[in-house]
């Protein structure tokens, strides 16, 4: 068993939530599994309390579901789940390419093309391909601006990564998710707001396709 670091000083909810949030990602806590807050209060050397404040953080988040005199567990995502998911990042995320195509500075653009350029570079790498593919996304909302629609997407994405078969672990999908992000870096390129929408709705559409 590998020897868990101790916690920081920081609200120690929060640090058990984002523990918590991180084991849920690797799987190391899967979806449908019950959560053992005895064994997890021991292993962390805390207190229920803050346990089950993460916890609660967590629940607030769709990441755990939380039972009355049952405990908690691991949400598990359902294909309408998923596809609600995706239904509504596509809106959201299209709409945040459009105001980026139409309003990004050349500064903000330069970063949105270098991030596109290592994602090309990492299409033979899944963890890097995983990892610049969500701050290529991220970036585009910085650069549209809108904290709220920012917070959504956010937790929303934290959902589909409950997903079991992650769209990009399909075969041939990193190569075809990256061909998407090659239209829709060349939509903004061109200031074509109403393109780059529609080339995010496809890459989302395509998504759901390859995760179902």
């Amino acid at each position: 068993m590998s020897v868990v670091a101790p916690l920081s000083s920081r609200a120690l909810y929060e640090e058990v939530a984002e523990r918590l949030r991180e084991r849920i990602f690797q799987q190391e806590l899967p979806p449908g599994s019950w959560i053992d807050e005895l064994k997890l209060a021991d292993e962390y050397g805390i207190s229920r309390t803050p346990l089950r404040e993460a916890l609660k953080v967590l629940a607030a988040e769709g990441l755990v579901t939380m039972r009355l005199r049952r405990g908690a567990y691991v949400t598990e995502v359902s294909e309408r789940d998923l596809a609600d998911v995706y239904h509504l990042l596509s809106l959201l995320e299209s709409d945040a390419a459009q105001v980026a195509a139409e309003r990004a500075s050349p500064r903000q653009m330069e970063q949105l093309l270098q991030l596109h350029q290592d994602l090309r570079s990492a299409v033979h790498d899944r963890e890097a391909f995983f990892r610049l593919n969500e701050a290529f996304h991220h970036e585009l909302l910085r650069v549209a601006g809108n904290k709220w629609r920012d917070q959504m997407v956010t937790d929303l994405r934290k959902v589909m990564k409950l997903n079991r078969h992650h769209s990009l672990l399909k075969a041939g999908r990193l190569e075809e998710s990256l061909a998407e992000h090659e239209a829709l870096m060349q939509a903004l390129q061109k200031r074509d707001g109403a393109a780059a929408a529609e080339r995010m709705r496809e890459h989302f559409k395509n998504g759901l396709e390859a995760a179902a």
